[in-house]
């Protein structure tokens, strides 16, 4: 069975501008919800000092604060708490004697930090400083790589990838991070993958077909690589199914993260990417 998906080629520029304009209208109005990397506030490693003391009973016992608890070296546990923006030292000081009251003699402590706001600025910045690094290099390879619609219809999905994956962190109120950056990353590193292997189908078959009509040419090139796209595409789905059941607290925002990439890396270069080209004259783009 044969899918027209030009057919709807139209309908996926409106979804797509909705989509960008509720990322951009979030990002503005809502911003990110930045964790501790970026906003500052209080990283503790401790070690239980009984076994039946666990992991679950610690964050029920620091619910209040919204911790992060993550295992680490066996049976240490890291302890990540916010602190209110603009947080004075005296204000610091005192969350980690009401942590500690808290905690009491249930653990052992063999570390305390305090990230302060000049230390998650410089993170921030760094994060943005790797983004645009990675935006930049992405699209030389795009250049360097294609010409003509090739290029513009790789070009306009990159852009958009990177909007709705903001968008998508700002809309759901996922905690952003260092470890954000990297879903973002590696997200659109997907997406670019398969373009580039819908666009090398394409070229073969306008190689192939000389007179046959351009939205049919797509349609038959991205059915040709719809098997390969959507196994792919489930298969890693399934393992962000995993992440998320069985990975604990930590890891579920990264693999809600990281599906959401997945399915819009997919989604884009079906109706973005591809659809781009039908408005240039493929035959006489040479890459």
């Amino acid at each position: 069975m044969k899918l027209h998906f030009m057919k709807y080629r139209k309908i996926s520029y409106w979804i797509s501008g909705l989509l960008v304009a509720l990322s951009i209208f979030s990002l503005c109005t809502r911003g990110l919800n930045y964790g501790i990397d970026f906003a500052g506030g209080i990283s503790m490693e401790v070690k239980p000092t009984t076994a039946d003391y666990t992991i679950d009973k610690m964050r029920h016992d620091l619910a209040a604060f919204s911790p992060e608890l993550q295992m680490v070296d066996g049976n240490s546990i890291l302890v990540r708490v916010g602190l209110p923006k603009g947080a004075t030292d005296a204000q610091q000081n005192e969350r980690v004697r009401e942590i500690k009251d808290i905690l009491g003699n249930k653990v052992e402590y063999s570390q305390v930090q305090i990230v302060g706001p000049k230390i998650g600025g410089e993170l921030v910045r760094g994060g943005i400083l790797a983004i645009l690094v990675s935006f930049i290099l992405m699209s030389v390879y795009i250049w360097i790589r294609y010409r003509g619609g090739y290029a513009v219809g790789s070009f306009v999905s990159l852009v958009l990838d990177f909007i709705l994956m903001f968008g998508f962190f700002s809309v759901m109120g996922l905690e952003f991070n260092q470890t954000s950056i990297a879903v973002i990353l590696m997200g659109i590193g997907y997406s670019i993958n398969d373009k580039v292997v819908n666009y090398d189908r394409i070229d073969e078959n306008i190689k192939r077909y000389h007179k046959m009509p351009m939205d049919d040419l797509i349609d038959l090139s991205v059915n040709e690589m719809l098997r390969r796209t959507l196994m792919t595409s489930i298969s890693t789905l399934l393992a962000m199914v995993g992440l998320y059941i069985f990975g604990g607290v930590m890891l579920q925002e990264f693999a809600i993260a990281m599906s959401f990439a997945i399915v819009m890396g997919t989604a884009t270069s079906i109706y973005i990417s591809n659809v781009i080209l039908y408005h240039f004259d493929l035959r006489d783009t040479k890459y």
